[in-house]
């Protein structure tokens, strides 16, 4: 009974515990709870403001706007290409700007503008199609699981799959939703706190004043002013200024890197060709400055200017706008005659280039391209620096002067005979005019006649050659070396590092065969010009090297770089062009004699077979040289085709007055028909002349 008993108390005693753990344990869970609430009342009351103020708190930021780029003048101070000012709608995207935001801004900004000049892609369309959320949600009850599974898929490819369904149900959108949608594109595709242009084009007063009167509906918008390129003076040397990439293109994907380690941003607008490439860190400017102050939430507090920023600097050219005018036009019109007399059906083009002599300054550079195959003719200016023809006779200066440098003729012992060349199994090399008409000639008359067969002779006696006519001919393997070194000393063949990228330097003809013998054919060739080939640019230095006595300037077309005034009438040069020696000819006063004696025959001569007549009676006088070259037309479309049409590359050089030259041309009309050759070059550089000299009496 006693064990029983004692059992039975045991149990009443653990039965009797169990309230008071629960009861320590909810005590516990209550002073925690109590120290929990405490600590948060501690913190209201003593932290609240400042976390209050940490919510609310501001941030800034420093935002970059592009100013406008540098002028370009004129060397009389006209306008070449300037800045045309444009209103513009601006957006300027916050941090916490979401895709529903943009929607709506969108959609109310569409109210008040049209775009007009741009067509949105199905894809643009889809993409503010889908930003509606109650459009997002029918399209994706649409597609099958499998399509919209974000386990398996990427949200990039359901939002691809949406797209394209969006594409599938051919949607028929308004003219403002199409609005709309470009504005949703512009703006999704913004950087944070960037500023960028909904429309910048043909912006009406009436846009302008609906918009200003909306400010406050449409966060971020506002009203700007934006800027494009514009030639109040005609774009005839448009190809030798450049262009501009647009907001919308941005950086060249080239050279994207580089640009962005320069400070440039992705959509920023900078020179992708020529002068405006050329001279990009000058024309661009310094940017303007604000600092954006954002609040806690993203949004746009504050926005204020710290540095207004700089225009680009402006750049006054060598050329006169006026004389580039004379001269684009007239070798437009004499081209055109060319056409119409069947004599330039498969030329490619023509080009005409003006130089001072005495500074490199040049003066106009006019050029034309013509499709043979669509009988369509373009300006082309800048072929006069990256085009390369085999140029003739005009280059039988420079022979003469290395004959004479070197000592091979004297000024007063340069007679060679006029006996034609017969090569051993190849066609008699000759001039133009009939065998035996001349016994022999001295360097005046030979460059006045332009003969060939003298600098045949000259060249042979020049690198030591060995030759037995019909028999037998031999010459040093140096010899193609030596001819070149010397044109190289005039600028033949070689770039002259005029201030424009994409200068080609010109093409050497191959000196040996595939036996590695050398081409003595083609060296003969080479004297009178009828194997390598020049640009346009590298004759007019040529033979400016001449007219000066002998000092080969480098070409340029940027005269002075400085800024514009504000008001925009005056111009603060801060840096001018210094004329530039690139060689000094080792001539004496009685060698180059030689050379410029006969340059003025060539023009003022006697003799029935000088080539240049035409230009006898021009005031001021003029001197200068003639050249015609044997080339084939080349068909693209059919490289190998049998017996192209044989052709002429007609070509003058040529400065004025004959003493003290203060002008120097080079005209060049390739593939043209060797049976109406005509004057056409000895046209267009009557007029060059005469117009040039009627501007700067």
């Amino acid at each position: 009974m006693d064990y029983f008993r004692k059992n039975s108390g045991t149990g009443s005693n653990k039965q009797a515990s169990t309230p008071i753990r629960m009861r320590i344990i909810l005590g516990i869970i209550f002073v925690l709870f109590a120290l929990l609430i405490g600590q948060l009342a501690y913190l209201q009351l003593a932290y609240g403001s400042k976390f209050k103020a940490e919510v609310a708190k501001t941030d800034s930021s420093v935002v970059s706007n592009q100013v406008p780029r540098g002028v370009m003048y004129d060397a009389k101070g006209r306008i070449l290409v300037g800045n045309k000012a444009n209103n513009a709608i601006t957006y300027t995207k916050s941090a916490s700007t979401s895709t529903s935001q943009i929607y709506k801004i969108s959609n109310a900004l569409s109210n008040y503008i049209s775009i007009t000049d741009e067509k949105p892609t199905q894809e643009q369309l889809a993409e503010y199609y889908l930003a509606d959320q109650a459009n997002s949600t029918k399209i994706a009850s649409k597609l099958p699981k499998s399509q919209t599974d974000s386990n398996k898929l990427t949200n990039s490819e359901i939002n691809q799959n949406m797209i394209d369904e969006v594409k599938k149900e051919k949607i028929n959108f308004t003219a403002r939703q199409k609005t709309a949608a470009l504005i949703f594109n512009k703006i999704s595709g913004a950087y944070t706190l960037s500023t960028i242009y909904v429309k910048n084009k043909h912006l009406t007063n009436r846009e302008i004043a609906q918009v200003g009167e909306h400010l406050s509906e449409l966060p971020g918008v506002g009203i700007g002013t934006d800027w494009e390129r514009s030639y109040p003076n005609g774009s005839s040397i448009q190809s030798i200024i450049g262009s501009v990439s647009t907001e919308k293109s941005g950086l060249p994907s080239d050279n994207l890197q580089y640009y962005l380690s320069q400070g440039y941003s992705r959509n920023d607008r900078v020179g992708t060709s020529y002068l405006e490439k050329e001279y990009e860190p000058l024309l661009k400017g310094s940017k303007s400055t604000s600092q954006v102050t954002t609040k806690g939430n993203g949004d746009i507090q504050q926005t204020k200017s710290v540095y207004k920023g700089e225009a680009g600097a402006s750049l006054m050219l060598t050329i006169d706008a006026k004389y580039q005018k004379q001269v684009q036009a007239t070798l437009k019109r004499v081209y055109n005659s060319a056409l119409a007399a069947g004599a330039a059906r498969y030329s490619n083009g023509a080009y005409a280039i003006a130089m001072n002599p005495k500074t490199g300054a040049l003066l106009a550079v006019a050029g034309l391209n013509h499709d043979p195959k669509k009988n369509k003719t373009t300006d082309n200016a800048l072929g006069a620096i990256n085009q390369s023809f085999v140029m003739g006779s005009v280059v039988k200066g420079a022979t003469v002067s290395g004959g004479l440098i070197n000592k091979v003729i004297t000024p007063t012992n340069n007679v060679m005979p006029e006996s034609a060349i017969y090569l051993p199994g190849s066609a008699v090399k000759k001039s133009v005019y009939p065998i035996g008409t001349f016994g022999s000639l001295d360097a005046e008359t030979a460059l006045e006649v332009s003969s060939n067969i003298y600098m045949m002779h000259l060249a042979m006696k020049w690198v030591g050659a060995k030759y037995i006519p019909k028999q037998f001919i031999s010459m040093p393997n140096n010899s193609f070396d030596i001819l070149r070194r010397n044109f190289n000393m005039f600028g033949l063949g070689q770039k002259t590092g005029v201030d424009l990228p994409g200068e080609v330097s010109g093409i050497e003809g191959k000196s040996f065969d595939s036996q590695g013998r050398i081409r003595s054919g083609s060296l003969l060739d080479l004297a009178y010009g009828n194997f390598d080939a020049y640009t346009p640019i590298q004759l007019v230095q040529y033979v400016s090297t001449i007219a000066n006595g002998g000092y080969r300037m480098q070409p340029y077309i940027v005269q002075s770089v400085g800024r514009t005034s504000t008001d925009g009438n005056k111009i603060y040069i801060n840096y001018n062009k210094k004329p530039n020696v690139q060689q000094q000819i080792p001539w004496t006063p009685d060698e180059l004699n030689v050379v410029r004696q006969g340059f003025w025959r060539v023009v003022h001569g006697t003799n029935g077979w000088g080539t240049a007549h035409p230009l006898k009676n021009v005031k001021p006088s003029i001197s200068g040289k003639t050249g015609t070259a044997q080339t084939f037309y080349y068909d693209p479309d059919n490289p190998n085709r049998k017996n192209p049409p044989e052709l002429i590359n007609a070509t003058f050089i040529g400065y004025a007055p004959s003493k003290n030259p203060k002008l120097a041309v080079a005209v060049v009309f390739p593939g043209l028909d060797p049976d109406l050759e005509g004057t056409y070059t000895l046209q267009v550089a009557k007029a060059m002349v005469q117009d040039y000299f009627k501007l700067h009496k």
